[in-house]
């Protein structure tokens, strides 16, 4: 197994069936009837009302597939634009929302399964078993359909299920046009088709919303296009109207189905009576009505063909969201692994289908499965039409596809989302329940197993890639204090590298000493050389594409004032450089500013003339834990975006240790670089007496040492006799970087 990208498999075609198989079917031929029997006729319109709220909807979810073409759907774009944090609980809130999903049409299919096998055992003069309808027999019947589309998830990218999908669209034509027969042969004497629509809202307004509640789910799964957006080829142009033809073939099926259910689906009674006989069934019955037992017998197969579709699209997707966390280690990195041969990630197939099968033994029917399912993603739906606008607001750079009338589509489709979901929560408080267990579920596994890897990497990215620091709504300012016009070019440098122009901001700053009496004369020539060390840097940052703020003040202490300067314009980080450091330089001054400052040190100790263009190998000496790491991460990968760097990874490990401990620090090791500095990495693990000897061997053999300052709230000491002695002993670069608790 490796952690390979995905392939673009998928055309247009293939990424509308998609959409079109978790749509179509399974949630008209299930919901249907409670929503006739909630609103009467009106059941017409609630679908129609859910289908322009969900094309609302698709605008939001088009302008963010084009923008960021992944797979991962919600919780990618959500990853790029709120914090890691957030974007874990919506991405667990998604996934489990897909988890659910599944486990509903599982549960359909075993539903519509039965009649059809009761037929068939009879057909060859066999008769059918009383468990076949009972609970344990659903079970089997949901467990082995999720087992065979587990088992096809893990052969091939896509798992094809594209069969059943055209399948049902064949039948459901078969069926509209059976009830289009029908209606122009003329109703019975004394019946108009007017009677059949009146009162088209049976229970009011009130019946109205809660058959919009219910049947929202029947129109989810344009959604899941996006979900598997890193394997749709040409994907700023396909996922966009992939999503619009899901949409619009739903459309097309359901309203003209709906409107032919009433017309001529229940002779002789209103619909809403008919409907509440038999809800779960009904479509079926109505067919049955309008075209004989042949039209009810297409409508169960449509509906086999309709859960099998949905259960497929909903673990293709279920399995790419797990699979996009786990590669931001927001969910265990197994998660992430992909088949060299297949290009499926079987370790998340295999996770989420684990996930449905527990779930099919704990949630009592399809009713309980579709409420939550409903409510989650009318949530999630909520959050991409805000994960849309700020997107827009916050890009400099035009997506290749944009909502129109905006901001007023994210508004309007915002709204209309949370309306319903809120709806959903208070008409099924199960439903809310069991979300609000699932969502603590997560924020406990979070804090203590997942949180700490996800910072790591998330400080990676945004040193990698700075346009999130804008689509996050960031813009850290970095202080630089200058002092000696010998190391003012490189501290620019560096500055740039962690803090690029247009994104971050650079305070260069000049403390004036004023604690000495001066003459004029003095005074000019300090004044003249403040200017030319200036001068010097900010020549320097206008040349790298800096726009930096400058500052110059005057106090007795020029310690002191750097921190109430970076305390006062909330710099997340300040940074020093030295051309050398004395043990009084740092266990003195410098342990004073960090312990009075709430940001991030960064010092650097180079030779006059040093350049980070030279930089091509970095050290890292490692005690295998990830204090410091997010820290580090983000400063290697601002480092490695601006230029070609090798970095390696070293731990010292005491010598006669057990090689099942080495062969461990490795693997820690290994994981570590690959979230700190994934792809630019290599490690080192040794077992040696002589630490700083191994230290300073290597150190000598790369062009920029990188350590690590442990600092806790307040005071205390920052450079321990290790990092002491390494700055002794070589005259390679440091780079030592301090992370406030």
């Amino acid at each position: 197994m490796t952690t390979v990208s995905p392939r673009r498999s998928l055309s247009l075609i293939g990424a509308t069936g998609v959409g079109v198989g978790a749509i179509v079917g399974g949630g008209v031929l299930a919901l249907a009837g409670v929503a006739f029997s909630m609103s009467g006729p009106g059941a017409i319109l609630a679908f129609a009302l859910n289908g322009v709220v969900a094309l609302l909807t698709v605008f939001s979810f088009s302008e963010l597939a084009s923008r960021f073409p992944e797979s991962g759907g919600t919780y990618a774009y959500a990853r790029r634009v709120l914090t890691v944090e957030a974007a874990f609980g919506i991405g667990w809130v998604v996934w489990f929302a897909s988890v659910v999903a599944a486990v509903l049409y599982a549960l359909g299919f075993a539903v519509f399964l039965v009649p059809l096998l009761n037929v068939v055992l009879e057909g060859v003069g066999v008769s059918p078993p009383a468990w076949l309808d009972s609970r344990f027999g659903h079970l089997v019947s949901a467990l082995l359909a999720l087992g065979f589309y587990s088992w096809s998830l893990m052969r091939s990218a896509a798992g094809g299920g594209q069969w059943a999908t055209i399948g049902k669209l064949v039948v459901f034509a078969v069926v509209i046009a059976g009830g289009a027969w029908a209606l122009l042969g003329g109703v019975p004497a004394g019946e108009s088709i007017s009677d059949r629509f009146s009162p088209f809202l049976s229970e009011g307004g009130t019946g109205l919303l809660q058959a919009m509640g219910y049947t929202f789910i029947a129109l989810q799964g344009f959604d899941l296009i996006a979900a598997v957006g890193g394997e749709v080829r040409d994907p700023t142009r396909n996922i966009p109207r992939a999503m619009f033809a899901a949409l619009g073939t739903a459309l097309v099926v359901y309203l003209p189905l709906l409107f032919l259910v009433v017309a001529v689906g229940s002779p002789g009674e209103p619909v809403a009576d008919a409907a509440r006989r038999s809800p779960e069934i009904f479509i079926a019955v109505a067919a049955g009505n309008f075209i004989g037992p042949t039209g009810y017998w297409m409508v169960v197969v449509a509906g086999v063909l309709s859960m099998l579709s949905a259960l497929q699209a909903n673990l293709l997707a279920a399995s790419r969201f797990a699979r996009s966390m786990a590669v931001d280690r927001t969910l265990p990195r197994g998660l992430a692994a992909i088949s060299p041969s297949t290009g499926s990630p079987e370790a998340a197939v295999k996770v989420t289908a684990g996930m449905v099968a527990v779930l099919l033994l704990a949630v009592p029917d399809v009713a309980a499965a579709g409420a939550m399912s409903g409510l989650i993603f009318l949530v999630s739906f909520t959050l991409v039409h805000g994960i849309s606008y700020l997107a827009r607001t916050r890009s400099e750079d035009p997506s290749p596809f944009r909502s129109p009338l905006f901001p007023l589509v994210p508004a309007v489709g915002g709204v209309a989302c949370l309306s319903l979901g809120l709806f959903q929560a208070v008409a099924v408080p199960s439903a809310g329940a069991l979300a609000s267990l699932w969502i603590a579920t997560g924020a406990i596994l979070y804090v203590t197993r997942i949180g700490s890897s996800a910072r790591v990497v998330d400080a990676s990215s945004e040193g990698r890639d700075p346009e999130l620091l804008r689509l996050r709504g960031r813009t850290p300012r970095i202080l630089v204090p200058i002092a000696n016009p010998a190391s003012a070019e490189a501290l620019v440098e560096v500055a740039h590298a962690m803090a690029p122009g247009g994104v971050a901001r650079v305070l260069l700053l000049s403390v004036l000493d004023d604690s000495a009496a001066r003459t004029s004369s003095e005074e000019e020539g300090a004044l003249a050389d403040l200017q030319a060390v200036l001068g010097g840097a900010l020549s320097r940052a206008l040349s790298r594409g800096l726009r930096p703020e400058v500052m110059v003040t005057v106090h007795s202490d020029p310690w002191h004032e750097i921190a109430r300067v970076a305390e006062q314009y909330r710099c997340e980080r300040v940074l020093l450089g030295f051309g050398h450091l004395e043990k009084a330089d740092m266990t003195g001054p410098l342990e004073r500013l960090a312990a009075r400052t709430s940001g991030d040190v960064v010092i650097l100790r180079a030779p006059p003339g040093w350049s980070l263009d030279g930089v091509r190998r970095i050290l890292v000496p490692s005690a295998g834990a990830r204090y410091q790491s997010s820290i580090r991460a983000r400063l290697l990968g601002s480092l490695c975006r601006t230029g070609d760097r090798q970095v390696t990874f070293l731990q010292v490990l005491p010598p006669g240790g057990d090689p099942r401990s080495l062969s461990r620090a490795r693997r820690s090791l290994t994981t570590l670089s690959h979230d700190e500095a994934p792809g630019v990495s290599e490690v080192e693990v040794l077992a040696s007496a002589d630490l700083f000897g191994e230290v300073t061997r290597y150190s000598e053999r790369s062009d920029l040492v990188v350590l690590g300052l442990q600092r806790g709230a307040g005071s205390g000491r920052l450079f321990g006799e290790k990092v002491l002695g390494l700055v002794r002993g070589t005259d390679t670069p440091i780079l030592m970087i301090s992370q406030r608790d």
